[in-house]
């Protein structure tokens, strides 16, 4: 018998090799499948939807940045006019032999012009430092975004592997259950127990086994929530790995900061437009046309002509709210220190919270485990007692429920313990 299954082993694997070799994802299906926390955030980031809104502000950036520095290059018009007028300029000259023209009361000019801005007081380029600015204040909004994702996904992992360690303990009690229940049957067999302490070992057996379907269902809840984030089906048998403990580390490296001072940098390159729109600009132009009269006032036929030279503008009336203007600019930079400062001093708030959560924890740890010596020790020599007779299946099962809600107690606390680092370093940005 025992060579017939060895042969049968034998073959059974020589069958999976060919199988992997023929079909590799056979081979990989039957081998259980590892999730890393670092992996969850770097997929979950990947495949959130927001994710694309990065390439749209970079675009964003790029276009306004290359329209703002075409402002540089010569600004092409074309313009045209058909009038008539009541009344157009009459010489009289009483000379002998002068004949002076006469002009048409229907005039004509269609003309083209070519500008070229030589000094604009720094405009076009605060213009591209403004488009930069505001593509920082989009990016850093959306790492905002993107952050709170690590929350989330904490709470959703930790969950997983809190049922993975209830589902471990639940295994254990019920393999204690099912000793205990081959020990009564014997001694019911041999008339030294009643039948009604199988009945209730037996129940206690069934209870366990409905918790753990709930444990089960939870998990699959879980798993699915978190495959959501991934955007990918994990599978029932996926091992999620329990992560190291951290070193609480100080200070405090949100993204949210790189975000107020973005918003704070923004102000400064409005300041800059300010300047500039109060500068004045000078141009070169050089304008072409074709028109009745041209430049020679006294040819009333169609001529063409053109004339070239600088153009000045210096536009005053920005001055008189330049003052209040820049007053805005600095309560608006004011405003973005305040908050700053606010979300800075709400995080080390949670922080301080959170780092007590963690000593609470672990002094619960610390009773946990001297609790669960002294209900091991308890539950052992009951079972004694039960076998002996000297006490009911029923105490027996009391205190077997009570080390097994001391050692749940613990699991859930080491889990606690874990999440809350985590949510530690989130709040940190550390």
């Amino acid at each position: 018998m025992k060579r017939f299954d060895r042969t049968y082993s034998l073959r059974a694997g020589i069958l999976l090799v060919c199988l992997g070799i023929l079909f590799p994802g056979f081979a990989f299906s039957q081998q259980k499948q590892q999730l890393f926390l670092d992996s969850c955030y770097k997929t979950a980031r990947e495949q959130y939807p927001l994710i694309k809104q990065r390439d749209l502000i970079e675009r964003s950036r790029s276009y306004t940045v290359s329209n703002a520095a075409k402002g540089f290059l010569p600004q092409l018009s074309l313009s045209g006019q058909a009038t008539y007028q009541s009344a157009v300029t009459e010489i009289d000259l009483p000379i002998k032999g002068l004949t002076l023209p006469t002009f048409s009361k229907d005039q004509y000019k269609v003309y083209a012009e070519v500008d070229q801005t030589i000094y604009d007081g720094g405009a076009i380029k605060y213009q591209k430092e403004a488009a930069t600015a505001n593509a920082d204040i989009q990016n850093q909004s959306l790492e905002v975004d993107l952050y709170a994702l690590r929350d989330r996904i904490d709470q959703v992992y930790f969950g997983v592997l809190l049922q993975d360690e209830q589902l471990k303990q639940n295994d254990l009690l019920q393999k204690d259950i099912k000793n205990s229940i081959d020990l009564i049957r014997a001694n019911v067999e041999n008339g030294t127990a009643i039948a009604s302490s199988l009945d209730e070992l037996q129940a206690e057996l069934l209870l366990q086994e409905q918790n753990r379907l709930q444990l089960v269902a939870s998990r699959k809840t879980y798993l699915a929530m978190l495959g959501q984030f991934m955007n990918r089906t994990l599978p029932d048998n996926i091992t999620l790995q329990i992560p190291a403990g951290l070193l609480m580390a100080e200070g405090v490296k949100r993204p949210e900061l790189s975000l107020y001072d973005s918003r704070r940098k923004s102000y400064d390159v409005q300041d800059k437009i300010l300047n500039a729109s109060n500068r004045p600009h000078l141009s070169f132009f050089i304008q072409g046309g074709y028109g009745r009269p041209a430049l020679n006032l006294f040819d009333n036929n169609f001529d063409t002509y053109y004339i070239g030279g600088f153009r000045f503008s210096w536009a005053l009336g920005g001055m008189y709210t330049l003052k209040g203007q820049r007053q805005l600019l600095v309560v608006n930079r004011q405003t973005e220190d305040v908050q700053k400062e606010t979300f800075l001093f709400n995080t080390k708030i949670s922080l301080t919270q959170q780092q007590q959560d963690i000593q609470k924890l672990k002094d619960l740890i610390s009773k946990d485990e001297e609790i669960i010596v002294k209900r091991v020790s308890i539950t052992a020599s009951d079972k004694a007692r039960m076998e002996n007779g000297v006490i009911t299946v029923n105490d027996y099962i009391t205190q077997l429920d009570k080390e097994d809600q001391a050692k749940q107690n613990l699991l859930l606390h080491q889990v606690q313990l874990l999440l809350t680092q985590y949510n530690y370093q989130t709040i940190s940005g550390n």
